[in-house]
């Protein structure tokens, strides 16, 4: 099972939270501006997303392959906009709430949710929640890092 990366305490808020922007071209390309510049996304993550960045090799676990679906099948748009501020612990993610503005994670988000394939946030899947609220099973194994 694809266990959160948001600390319990904090779980229900961070998924609580939705982005204030809707979808747009204008967005998507501030997005990938700051994916590929100033938040340095691209470093780990790769130009494509696939966690084949510059520096993946030598991060353990390896970074997030935004393709997987299983990622956007379990997290909200507000987990993630939690990692990316405050960082994913046990994992090489640094938190980028000092680099980067709330409106500039909403925006490398939109940008990150290209690489989905229709799935995740706004594209009708999510987080399935247990009685634990961890989510369900239903890809497990599959996909377990920040």
């Amino acid at each position: 099972m694809m266990q959160p990366r948001v600390p319990v305490d904090k779980l229900a808020e961070a998924r609580a939270l939705v982005s204030p922007f809707p979808d747009s071209l204008e967005m998507l390309a501030k997005g990938r501006a700051l994916y590929e510049g100033k938040g340095t996304c691209m470093n780990c993550h790769g130009q494509s997303g696939a966690g084949d960045g510059p520096v993946a090799a030598s991060l353990n676990p390896a970074p997030r392959n935004f393709h997987q679906h299983g990622f956007w099948r379990h997290r909200t748009e507000g987990e993630i906009f939690w990692v990316i501020k405050y960082g994913s612990p046990g994992t090489s993610m640094i938190g980028f709430g000092e680099q980067l503005t709330d409106d500039e994670i909403w925006a490398i988000i939109q940008y990150e949710r290209s690489f989905s394939g229709g799935h995740g946030p706004r594209h009708g899947m999510g987080p399935r929640h247990g009685t634990d609220g961890t989510g369900s099973g239903c890809c497990a194994g599959q996909d377990q890092n920040p």
